[in-house]
């Protein structure tokens, strides 16, 4: 299996909203505000607000992922993300994320998978592929870099 880097996205985010304690692990909503990407083939566009990512913080610490989302070309094209993952972090480095302090990736595991659909004619190909993606977060924002698989 080889890979090859498809896109980088950049979302600010708003803080967690926590929803609560379930049987699974705790609960929240992360919303998106805003963002942009740029990848291969001169990609390039704005986060649209109003992605989601779903998070169960299960009671070993495991973040568990689910976000879904749109980007919008610079062109006009719609493109949806759908990005499913976890995120595992010591308490000591996401206490360190949470207050703004920089840390670097490799601190820490943060891995999707991701899918994506258009309607667009330009990044058709793009509903033919999955995607595999490493991410950063950071306080207010997340960065992930996706890469194709080949």
């Amino acid at each position: 299996m080889e890979l090859r880097h498809l896109i980088d996205i950049a979302i600010e985010v708003h803080p967690p909203d926590v929803l609560g304690d379930f049987p699974t692990g705790e609960r929240r909503l992360i919303r998106f505000v805003s963002g942009t990407f740029e990848g291969a083939d001169g990609l390039r566009g704005a986060v649209a607000d109003g992605g989601l990512d779903w998070q169960v913080v299960r009671p070993d610490g495991v973040i568990e992922l689910a976000a879904h989302y749109w980007l919008r070309t610079d062109q006009g094209d719609a493109i949806e993300v759908i990005a499913d993952g976890i995120r595992v972090a010591s308490p000591e480095v996401a206490a360190r994320i949470a207050s703004g302090a920089p840390v670097d990736p490799s601190e820490y595991y943060f891995r999707t998978h991701v899918r994506f659909a258009t309607s667009s004619a330009n990044h058709s190909r793009l509903n033919r592929i999955l995607g595999i993606a490493w991410g950063e977060r950071r306080q207010s924002t997340v960065h992930i870099h996706v890469h194709e698989v080949l």
